[in-house]
């Protein structure tokens, strides 16, 4: 009789996929849902959630069929980075304004790589901010100020 392996990685991520596709799903049903022709709120959230619970299981599926490497380290620089850049932007946007803000929140992103130094990281986090700036407030319009009421010039 065969020894049932699998790939912990994978098993670990279709779990997850999983059960946030129920929660999801469950929270949905507190929405209208509505017909296919005349859909409700909850009517995109439900198929979105139903789509990522069978995308779990396929990777659940997929863990049993192939052995894989264990899980690695966790990269806690990449958390420690990453993860605070968003609720950066989100608490300053507003009072900065989006260049300064967008400019520091791409600049502490940058720095979840080991190899990232400081004169390109700058450079980039220049650049991104420069290219939202033409994308989304002049070559689309977006009504929001390019620098917030703490910065008045």
């Amino acid at each position: 009789m065969k020894s049932v392996s699998f790939d912990s990685t994978n098993a670990a991520c279709g779990a997850i996929f999983v059960a946030l596709g129920l929660f999801f799903a469950y929270q949905s049903f507190n929405l209208d849902l509505g017909t296919t022709f005349r859909m409700g709120p909850g009517y995109f959230p439900l198929a979105l959630a139903v789509v990522l619970t069978l995308l779990g299981v396929v990777i659940l599926v997929q863990s049993t069929q192939i052995e894989g490497e264990p899980i690695g380290p966790i990269a806690w620089r990449g958390v420690l980075f990453i993860l605070p850049a968003p609720i950066f932007f989100g608490l300053t946007v507003r009072g900065l304004g989006f260049v300064v803000a967008l400019f520091f929140t791409a600049l502490i992103a940058c720095f979840a790589s080991q190899k990232m130094r400081p004169l390109i990281a700058v450079a980039l986090s220049f650049g991104i901010t420069v290219f939202s700036v033409a994308v989304f407030s002049y070559a689309l319009g977006l009504p929001f100020q390019r620098f917030g009421p703490w910065l008045r010039f």
